[in-house]
C-alpha cells in the first residue's frame, strides 16, 4: 500500500483541482479525507482512483447526482449493467436536447447576423431581437446546463 498523499498531490494525480476535491467531499461524491495530526487532508490511492472516475464522468457532462448514482453502481459488484446503461442512455437524451437547443441558437444568431447590415447605421436587428420579450417564434431555451455543469467547465480551466 502506498502512503497517503496531500490534496495537492491528489489533485495532480487525478486531474481534479484541490478546490473541486473539497467540493466533491462536501457533496458526498468522495468520502471525507483522512487527516494528519496537523489537520491536513490526506488521500489514499483508492481516493485518487475515485477522483479520476469523477473527473471522467464530469468530462462526459454528467451532473453531480448522476455521478453519485454511477459511483454507487461502480461500487456495487452485484449491479446489473442494465442499470448503468440506463443512466448513460438518459444522459445521452439530455445531451441531445442541449445540442438541439444550441443548434437553434446558432440558427437564430445566423439569421440575425445575416440581416444586420454591419455598417455605420444605428439600426440593428440583433439588438432589436435581444431587446424583445421571447415569443413563440423565438422561445428562450430551457436551462442549458445541468446542475454543476458550470463547475465542470471551471474545473478544466483551473
Amino acid at each position: 500500500m502506498t502512503a497517503p498523499v496531500t490534496i495537492g498531490e491528489a489533485a495532480a494525480a487525478s486531474g481534479v483541482s484541490a478546490k473541486m476535491i473539497r467540493y466533491y467531499e462536501a457533496v458526498g461524491l468522495i468520502p471525507p479525507a483522512g487527516r494528519t495530526q496537523a489537520g491536513y487532508r490526506t488521500y489514499a490511492a483508492a481516493d485518487i482512483h475515485t477522483l479520476r472516475f469523477v473527473r471522467r464522468a464530469r468530462d462526459l457532462g454528467f451532473g453531480v447526482d448522476e455521478i453519485a448514482a454511477l459511483l454507487a453502481l461502480w461500487r456495487d459488484r452485484s449491479r446489473a449493467s442494465a442499470d448503468v446503461r440506463r443512466v448513460a442512455v438518459d444522459h445521452i437524451a439530455q445531451l441531445q436536447q442541449r445540442i438541439a437547443e444550441l443548434q437553434a441558437m446558432v440558427r437564430t444568431l445566423e439569421h440575425l447576423a445575416h440581416h444586420c447590415h454591419g455598417d455605420d447605421r444605428p439600426d440593428c436587428p440583433i439588438l432589436d431581437d435581444l431587446a424583445r420579450t421571447a415569443t413563440p417564434a423565438h422561445p428562450q431555451p430551457a436551462n442549458r446546463f445541468a446542475p454543476g455543469q458550470r463547475r465542470a467547465h471551471q474545473e478544466t480551466s483551473e
